[in-house]
């Protein structure tokens, strides 16, 4: 038996990039899949995953996470088909690289209100769920960006991503009566379409440069990938980690460790 047989997982921003690395792992393990995203990839991604692990094994729901109206109603025709909901993923996230000064409001307003009031909503609407189930799990995806470090020009993304772990630690408290287990992930460095386009707004005319630059300073010497982070995610929905509660998982080939470039032997 597969750790996440009979589970069924709903993850945002699951068309692309982490989201996908989740997805995909997840079927491995045997879970069906609810997708909620916003993207034009999400019908691509549905596709190829129906026919690589069958129809009745993943839906997917074209929505913005910041309308909580949609977000409810596809939640409730999701339970229509599935029954329950054991497992949810906040991956979905925005990051648009400005300097605080430069920053408008505008700009300051979308990163909270995705990557915080997005996860707010998709939460508030599958926790009442999950409280009829015997377990449950829910992972949240942070950063190393934000709770640990930070670059110029990251203010914004930075600061939903720490509240994010706030968000985790508090929700884990009040929900572990109910047996609902709450986790936060923290990536480095994974290759995704997010990191490729911030590469090309750091630097327009060589953004793999800037990739090379990112992996020759990381202790690994590389960017992780999305599957890596799709097993560390499948182990806190699992019962693999059912002592585990209100915490944060660092992955991110070691990019933190290094306490300065210019002292050591």
């Amino acid at each position: 038996m597969k750790k996440l047989d009979n589970k069924v997982a709903l993850i945002t921003g699951g068309a692309m990039g982490n989201g996908l690395g989740i997805a995909r792992v997840f079927l491995e393990y045997g879970a069906s899949i609810i997708i909620l995203d916003y993207s034009t990839e999400l019908q691509n991604t549905v596709v190829e995953l129906q026919n690589k692990y069958g129809q009745s094994k993943v839906i997917g729901y074209k929505v913005d996470i910041r309308d909580n109206t949609k977000v409810n109603e596809y939640i409730n025709d999701a339970i229509e088909k599935y029954g329950h909901i054991d497992i949810l993923v906040n991956n979905a996230g925005v990051c648009s690289l400005e300097t605080f000064e430069k920053m408008s409001d505008e700009l300051r307003d979308f990163h909270l209100d995705v990557n915080i009031k997005g996860t707010w909503n998709v939460t508030k609407a599958i926790v009442p769920l999950m409280k009829k189930n015997k377990e449950s799990s829910i992972v949240n995806l942070s950063s190393v960006t934000g709770p640990m470090v930070a670059d110029s020009g990251e203010v914004a993304y930075a600061t939903t991503k720490a509240a994010i772990v706030g968000f985790t630690k508090a929700l884990a408290i009040e929900l572990v009566d109910y047996n609902i287990r709450v986790n936060a992930i923290l990536p480095g460095y994974i290759l995704t379409p997010m990191v490729e386009n911030m590469s090309k707004l750091t630097n327009p005319n060589n953004p793999d440069g800037v990739i090379k630059g990112i992996a020759d300073a990381i202790p690994m010497k590389r960017l992780g990938t999305i599957e890596e982070l799709g097993e560390l995610a499948a182990f806190l929905a699992s019962s693999e980690s059912s002592y585990i509660t209100g915490h944060e998982f660092v992955i991110d080939g070691g990019s933190t460790l290094p306490e300065t470039t210019s002292m050591g032997v």
